[in-house]
């Protein structure tokens, strides 16, 4: 879509260093009633920023769990997630979600994501999400999901 200044940006974010990043700004329903970030809510942007970046990474929800080619369904799904809250975040306050692929097995992948303010951490997680089939079961991810997230694996090291 575009309009007189040009095309929108990518909302599905960005990948520097290796790194996914998305800008997520904070509203009235991502707070509790003193008007911080609710807990869970940070649970939602870490999910906006796996989601967006294994959509930039060319790997499609919809394809995996409606699969053209008559493969098995299959999803990605949480198998664990520790997070710890440093700082909070207020109404109107822009963060940004940056994701990192930190380990990759057979059929899961963990990440390390972090949200920040202002190039401050104030959330920091640690994910761990399994490729399953529609009935529940592990299921070894193919050759070009695992090429996908490969490059972007041990970028620090």
């Amino acid at each position: 879509m575009a309009d007189a200044k040009g095309p929108w940006p990518d909302i599905a974010g960005r990948v520097d260093d290796g790194r996914h990043v998305v800008p997520v700004r904070v509203y009235h329903e991502d707070t509790d009633f003193s008007g911080l970030v609710y807990h869970a809510s940070y649970i939602r942007f870490f999910e906006r920023g796996r989601s967006d970046f294994v959509r930039l990474l060319g790997i499609d929800h919809e394809d995996l769990i409606a699969p053209k080619d008559g493969a098995e369904p299959a999803a990605f799904v949480v198998r664990r997630i520790e997070i710890d809250y440093l700082k909070p975040a207020a109404i109107g306050d822009v963060l940004e979600v940056v994701s990192e692929c930190e380990e990759l097995g057979g059929a899961t992948l963990t990440m390390k994501q972090e949200i920040r303010r202002d190039d401050q951490t104030i959330v920091r997680a640690r994910v761990k999400i399994v490729l399953i089939t529609k009935s529940g079961k592990p299921l070894r991810m193919g050759a070009l999901i695992r090429g996908a997230f490969e490059r972007f694996l041990n970028q620090d090291s």
